[in-house]
């Protein structure tokens, strides 16, 4: 992994802020995932926190259609898709319960628009490609750019400017680049499921919680979060980062995510102070 400038290791987070830790924010693409899987070392962390009781809220700039049978499958307390815009959970009796930020009317007047923009972008970039979880896509675009298509670091600053053009918010995870309309995006949806859900206001009891990502749209939770950790795939964005994480895993991907809870539920286990 590339030499990662001002960052400090996940070792060097201190037992007792590890100890506080009361509930988790992930990004799920290349951070719970590894090539677009859950491994079986995330899949046990994930049962470990929830046996602990910790909540956990996977924030992903997937769309809800994609995000729903992990919301059935996975033990989260919720996941919140589309950067922001839509949550999705199990019900008391297993079902999906799925709400949104924006109201229908809202929802659709941004849609034709939404899809203007798409048209204007596979139009004027025809190596561009539509996210092939794009049918699921209920409040914004997706262009992929690594996932099954490849963009080069200039096509997808155009992307990035033409979504700007038409009045749309841009940003870019590992794999594809989203577009949206609204002020919405995923610090905005971590403090709307936690009120939701739990009834709590996130920023006052920030210093609580950790948050694990892996790319340059998880700079705003890095910024925002005292406790944000990276993957360590993080290194392949770091230069590009607006806000980096405060420490890194030494695993990538779902392995890092394993070893993050690991470090929170050992602190747990020592007895550090709550």
């Amino acid at each position: 992994m590339p030499h990662l400038p001002l960052s400090q290791p996940l070792s060097a987070w201190p037992l007792a802020a590890r100890g506080r830790i009361q509930g988790v924010l992930t990004d799920i693409d290349d951070t719970l995932t590894t090539e677009g899987a859950i491994t079986p070392d995330a899949l046990a962390a994930l049962h470990a926190l929830h046996t602990a009781g910790l909540p956990v809220f996977a924030i992903t700039g997937r769309p809800a259609g994609w995000s729903e049978v992990f919301a059935l499958e996975w033990p989260v307390t919720a996941i919140v898709a589309e950067n922001g815009a839509v949550t999705l959970s199990r019900s008391a009796d297993g079902g999906l319960v799925k709400t949104y930020l924006q109201d229908t009317a809202t929802r659709q007047a941004n849609r034709a628009r939404l899809q203007a923009v798409a048209h204007t972008i596979l139009t004027e970039l025809p190596q561009a490609r539509l996210a092939q979880d794009s049918p699921g896509r209920e409040t914004d675009i997706a262009i992929d750019h690594s996932e099954f298509a490849q963009l080069n670091q200039a096509s997808i600053q155009e992307v990035v400017r033409l979504m700007q053009a038409g009045g749309l918010n841009a940003t870019v995870s590992s794999i594809h680049i989203n577009g949206w309309i609204g002020d919405h995006h995923k610090l905005v949806g971590a403090r709307w499921v936690v009120r939701e859900r739990l009834g709590r206001d996130l920023d006052a009891e920030l210093d609580r919680w950790v948050y694990v990502g892996d790319s340059t749209n998880d700079a705003l939770m890095f910024g925002h979060c005292p406790h944000s950790v990276g993957v360590a795939n993080v290194a392949r964005f770091w230069d590009r980062l607006t806000h980096r994480p405060r420490y890194v895993a030494l695993g990538e991907r779902g392995a890092g995510f394993a070893e993050v809870v690991q470090a929170v539920l050992t602190a747990r286990a020592a007895g550090a102070p709550l």
